[in-house]
């Protein structure tokens, strides 16, 4: 019988008892899907083929002999973890709309895609989340992208290895419209970080059962059904066995200087002092640079950092309404929004992203973040968290503000912080933040299982 995606139980892959449905399942689904794949160095290649036959043939070759599957991820992490032993590099495809009429399918075929927003492209969905105009985006984006490549490892050589041997490979008929390179930044602990110096990549959905026996869980479940990433492959052989997934590309770039300038001067006019002032940045972020939620602690540290917590009982005295991690994941509600996040930060650094440097030394353009994210709907997680939570200055609470890092869109309120954590006493009104990230491009993917690839 079909693989139940709505089931709430965390899938036990490696259960002696899986039934058939879900092991096809997870050998013909792409890996970094449900869980993240190490891509510490990634190469994001665009390609546009022209030509139906060599367009199949490439993807054929690449699925066969380059990409390997969801099962086969896993149990490389188990080795790894067991034994040392490395596993081998990622390497996955994402086809837009354009993608799969090049590659011969019908309208009949793309109306098996229910997602309108996949079918429209992100091109002709910028009124609904506040996108920059497509003529401000960079070339590459501007362009009729057909398929996304990513080439992710934990080394730099593997990736450019079987870069190559990838673009060597690609039919004369196509094209290699642009290339996104992607590099891990950490802070001394080791934490995977942002270019505005935050961990990142926390409260991510949790799909498997040996990820969420490991997190306490007594305030926030991280554990989430699959229907919020996967959904059956309409065009497979067999869409009861063959799944994909949703994947958003954005291309994000990040003002740090404009940014610390933001934290200093917000942290001025509240009066912070000491190392009270990092909360000027926390209140914006939602969280310390050590990943410490602000809506727990006043200021960072203090042993282990607690995922394991709600906004239940903050009025916005301790983490403001808009502070991002809230505003993307209010954790009282909308579970099903939640989206698999698997982006990298791009751009050379001559600073170092986490100490306390002044904002003259930080760089105003050219880092930012590929985001890339997996989901079961575009409409209902991607752009319903960007339009409805991120852009929308009313949400949780009226007035509160736009996402003072995603949020996109005229910033006509005025907004009031907490001067002291916990405490009832509030700032003046004063303007927002001024956004410091701008969308510079992206397109609407979807990761087709490995059988439809195989059998192009």
């Amino acid at each position: 019988m079909p693989v139940d995606l709505n089931n709430a139980r965390p899938l036990a892959w490696d259960s002696a008892t899986l039934d058939a449905d879900t092991k096809a399942m997870l050998d013909n689904l792409q890996p970094n899907i449900l869980r993240a794949h190490v891509r510490e160095h990634l190469s994001v290649l665009f390609v546009r083929f022209n030509d139906a036959a060599d367009g199949k043939a490439f993807l054929r070759w690449l699925a066969t002999t380059k990409m390997k599957s969801a099962r086969k991820h896993l149990q490389e992490v188990r080795d790894f973890a067991a034994s040392g032993r490395r596993g081998t590099p990622y390497v996955g495809v994402g086809l837009s709309r354009a993608g799969y009429v090049d590659l011969g399918h019908s309208n009949d075929d793309l109306l098996k895609f229910r997602d309108k927003a996949f079918r429209d492209g992100m091109k002709r969905r910028i009124a609904e989340v506040n996108d920059p105009p497509v003529e401000e985006w960079d070339r590459t984006y501007q362009r009729e992208i057909h398929a996304a490549i990513l080439i992710g490892d934990d080394g730099p050589d593997t990736v450019a290895a079987l870069r190559e041997e990838i673009l060597g490979e690609l039919p004369e008929s196509a094209r290699l419209l642009g290339e996104e390179t992607g590099r891990g930044m950490r802070n001394p602990a080791g934490d995977g970080i942002e270019h505005f110096g935050y961990v990142d990549g926390r409260s991510q959905p949790l799909f498997l059962k040996d990820e969420v026996d490991r997190e306490p869980k007594k305030r926030w479940n991280p554990a989430f059904p699959l229907a919020n990433v996967l959904l059956p492959d309409p065009l497979a052989p067999n869409p009861a066995r063959h799944h994909g997934s949703y994947l958003v590309f954005r291309k994000l770039e990040q003002n740090v200087r404009a940014f610390k300038e933001i934290e200093r001067d917000l942290a001025d006019g509240l009066g912070l002092t000491g190392v009270d002032r990092d909360r000027a940045g926390a209140m914006l972020v939602g969280r310390f640079k050590d990943g410490t939620p602000l809506t727990s602690k006043p200021k960072a540290g203090g042993g282990p950092v607690a995922n394991d917590f709600t906004f239940d009982g903050d009025d916005g005295s301790k983490c403001p309404f808009s502070g991002h991690v809230r505003k993307t994941n209010p954790r009282s509600f909308g579970r099903e929004v939640i989206m698999a996040r698997r982006g990298q930060t791009y751009g050379e650094r001559t600073d170092d992203p986490w100490n306390d440097s002044p904002p003259e030394d930080r760089p105003s353009g050219e880092v930012g973040l590929l985001f890339m994210a997996f989901n079961g709907s575009l409409r209902d997680q991607f752009e319903f968290t960007q339009q409805t939570w991120a852009n929308n200055p009313d949400f949780e609470q009226p007035a509160t503000g736009h996402d003072p890092v995603i949020g996109q869109g005229e910033r006509d309120i005025k907004v009031s912080f907490p001067k002291a954590w916990g405490k009832p006493e509030m700032s003046l009104p004063q303007t927002q933040v001024a956004q410091t990230v701008t969308m510079k491009g992206g397109e609407y993917f979807f990761a087709p299982s490995l059988a439809y690839l195989r059998n192009l």
